[in-house]
């Protein structure tokens, strides 16, 4: 073997060890892009009212759910949405579950967990029918 055959056999395991390392780099970034990507966009588990401070149809809502004590018998989570916008991006993945137009998303929505109610109406009806 002549010395050529060393140098080119040394190079090539000298470059591996730097390609091998770059690949588990972009494998772990994968990852953690998939996972943080995944984690962002579940749907909330329980039911939940989506809400804006100052919003008349809300508070029809909020008056219904306070003069009839409804949270004794529905239990449900509320989210201001006009002033939180970690609950805003949550409600555009709701209402493009529910297959709304994300372009004009009102409040008050109602998420059952399996459909989406919206506005004060539709809300108090199965408020109503819950009682």
């Amino acid at each position: 073997m002549d010395s050529a055959d060393f140098s080119s056999s040394g190079r090539s395991k000298g470059l591996l060890k730097p390609v091998i390392g770059g690949i588990a780099v972009i494998v772990f970034l994968a990852a953690v892009f998939f996972i943080a990507r995944s984690s962002g966009s579940a749907l909330p588990g329980g039911m939940v009212l989506y809400y804006g401070d100052g919003c008349p149809h809300c508070a029809n809502v909020e008056a219904f759910v306070q003069g009839n004590d409804v949270e004794s018998k529905v239990s449900f989570s509320r989210k201001e949405v006009y002033l939180n916008k970690s609950n805003a991006r949550e409600l555009a993945r709701v209402a493009k579950h529910c297959g709304l137009p994300t372009d004009s998303i009102a409040v008050p929505l109602f998420w059952t967990a399996t459909q989406c109610l919206t506005g004060d109406k539709d809300i108090i009806a199965f408020f109503q029918q819950q009682l």
